[in-house]
């Protein structure tokens, strides 16, 4: 049996009552903002995270987000695609060339406009979990 009274405890962490709401920081990720503040830009340019933020100076070099958008934003493009081109083929039949150029292009443009999004969601989301240093741990 478990006896309660033997439970060990382990002491709360000093930033553990600070609140860092996921899903809105999951948002100002997805809005290429600052996941703390909201004002200030996530990236430098395309898919290259600041540093600190201009406005409130959180430390984002912390992120980790290596593949993972790239792998989101191929699923989300595959699963909207996919079954498009199907109904697209079978209900009108057009000219192959014709079918290849518009979901190239279609394909190409959701991923440019998706990518740099995610990746904003990716480190806002660890930025609110506290996970990859930014818990305020040296």
């Amino acid at each position: 049996m478990f006896d309660e009274s033997r439970q060990m405890t382990m002491p709360m962490p000093a930033h553990a009552e600070e609140d860092r709401p996921t899903k809105r920081a999951m948002m100002r990720g997805f809005r290429k903002r600052c996941p703390n503040c909201g004002n200030g830009p996530l990236f430098e340019g395309y898919l290259k995270v600041v540093d600190h933020c201009p406005v409130c100076e959180e430390a984002l070099y912390h992120h980790r987000a290596d593949d993972g958008p790239a792998y989101l934003t191929i699923l989300v493009v595959g699963h909207i695609v996919a079954p498009l081109l199907h109904v697209v083929f079978t209900a009108f039949r057009p000219d192959p060339l014709v079918l290849f150029t518009i979901f190239t292009v279609a394909s190409v443009a959701m991923s440019l406009f998706l990518l740099p999004r995610l990746k904003g969601l990716v480190v806002g989301i660890q930025w609110a979990r506290r996970m990859h240093g930014f818990g305020g741990e040296e």
